[in-house]
């Protein structure tokens, strides 16, 4: 057991008939991690971390049953997905019960411009499911054909559609969200407007999202091109120019640096030896226009393939986003990866600095993106790692330089992301989850300040 001794488990169990519980241990092992081991460091801190239990509700009201059971016995509860993050957001530290959410997976309705669902809805299935009525989802990570709706609200931040919608925390882009507390009498709370940034990104550390409305975007067919270059700062520049055309529809905007494209084994015939590469999702009704913009660049199309045709293979994106280090990895299991905001600049001075600087050491890769109404380029470097030292001088020479890190090395929320403590998302916690059980160990704010805030 890794929690309490004093727990009955069998007792627990017993109050929980006529809900799936998985005791199996190999099962349990399985649902208590996700893709922690793309992080050298996190690899050590979290392997052997293992829930007592796994629950799959299938129900609001059987999510209410499992909480009041669990603040009953003041057993931790972590909250899962499909369990394709990367840094440890859903792996129990204390171990206890973990929700397995996919069970709940329901389409409530579909409107036009919105849709509500329960959290376990698969973002693939669902987006097949939007594009009968002429939209689909805004945004997806790359793990998109097995990611969870509800995990990547509660452990994402954008991906695929960033491009032109933005973050997940953007304003419009979470309508609202019905969360199960954990105090002795579970409720439910539905959270609109503002309000719904309480738990948007917050691991699962205070409410179990129970419900979802998402807004849509128009479903266009989309078509994949590589399009190859000579030069990184070149390919880099047409994907800042790309970004920066509106009047071209798009939804991916993916540069990567040589010898990234030689991870992609399945694309090895469209990506040249020593070539840099750029990915894309473009309208097939912006592809004319579009060939303007590459041969300004320079550019070469490789690979160029019809929305039916894309269809019916893998898709592009999942050589994109994360899915690059998945690629990377799989060959070379030694590397690993940073996550960087890199500042507006229409000259991508910082970009080149940091290339010419580590060379080889961090290898350059770039998802362009709309933040606050302006293109920035997100980095997904892929680093040769060495030490842990080594990779926290390289962190601290991008911040000391301008570039934000978003570090994929640490499980701690605040950490992972802005670095700053949202005491918006620490009092929502205190008043839904006042013993502390949801997720315990990944919220510092938690930690530090709540004996000191009322």
């Amino acid at each position: 057991m890794t929690t309490k001794p004093s727990i009955d488990w069998d007792a627990l169990t017993s109050e929980l008939e006529g809900i799936e519980v998985i005791t199996e241990p190999t099962q349990i092992a399985k649902l208590s991690l996700d893709y922690y081991h793309f992080s050298p460091v996190l690899q050590g801190q979290l392997a052997d971390k293992r829930g007592d239990l796994v629950v799959r509700p299938s129900s609001e009201e059987e999510v209410l049953r499992v909480a009041a059971v669990c603040v009953k016995y003041q057993v931790p509860l972590t909250v899962r997905g499909a369990g394709t993050g990367n840094y440890g957001q859903c792996i129990p530290l204390k171990g206890g019960v973990i929700l397995d959410t996919t069970k709940m997976n329901g389409i409530r309705w579909i409107k036009p411009g919105l849709a509500c669902v329960e959290p376990g809805v698969k973002l693939a299935a669902f987006d097949k499911k939007a594009r009968e009525t002429g939209w689909e989802l805004r945004m997806a990570p790359s793990t998109y054909r097995t990611a969870t709706i509800g995990g990547f609200i509660g452990g994402g931040s954008g991906g695929i559609g960033s491009i032109t919608y933005g973050q997940l925390r953007d304003c419009g882009n979470l309508q609202a969200v019905r969360v199960v507390t954990m105090e002795d009498q579970p409720r439910v709370i539905q959270l609109r407007g503002n309000d719904v940034q309480k738990v948007n990104h917050a691991y699962g550390t205070n409410g179990i999202i129970t419900e979802l409305e998402i807004p849509l975007g128009p479903a266009y067919p989309w078509a994949e091109l590589i399009v190859v270059f000579d030069d990184f700062m070149t390919a880099a520049k047409f994907g800042q120019s790309l970004s920066y055309a509106d009047g071209l529809i798009k939804k991916l905007v993916s540069i990567h640096a040589w010898p990234i494209p030689s991870y992609f084994a399945a694309l090895k015939s469209y990506l040249p030896e020593g070539k840099h590469c750029a990915l894309l999702m473009i309208a097939e009704s912006s592809l004319e226009p579009l060939q303007d913009l590459i041969e300004e660049y320079s550019g070469q199309v490789t690979y160029n393939k019809t929305a039916q045709e894309a269809g019916k293979g893998t898709l592009l994106a999942e050589f994109t986003w994360n899915h690059t280090t998945l690629h990377v990895r799989s060959v070379d299991p030694t590397l690993t990866y940073l996550q960087s905001l890199f500042p507006v600049d229409k000259n991508l001075t910082l970009v080149e600095q940091m290339c010419q600087h580590f060379g080889d050491e961090v290898i350059m890769h770039l998802e362009f993106l709309r933040l606050g109404g302006e293109i920035m380029p997100a980095a997904l470097q892929i680093v040769r790692y060495t030490t842990e030292e080594r990779l926290n001088e390289i962190i601290s020479y991008h911040e000391a330089n301008g570039v934000m890190v978003a570090n994929p090395h640490t499980y701690i929320l605040e950490d992972g992301g802005m670095k700053t403590v949202d005491l918006e998302q620490f009092k929502f916690k205190k008043m839904v989850d006042p013993y502390g059980l949801l997720n315990p160990g990944k919220m510092r704010a938690w930690q530090e300040l709540k004996n000191s805030h009322g």
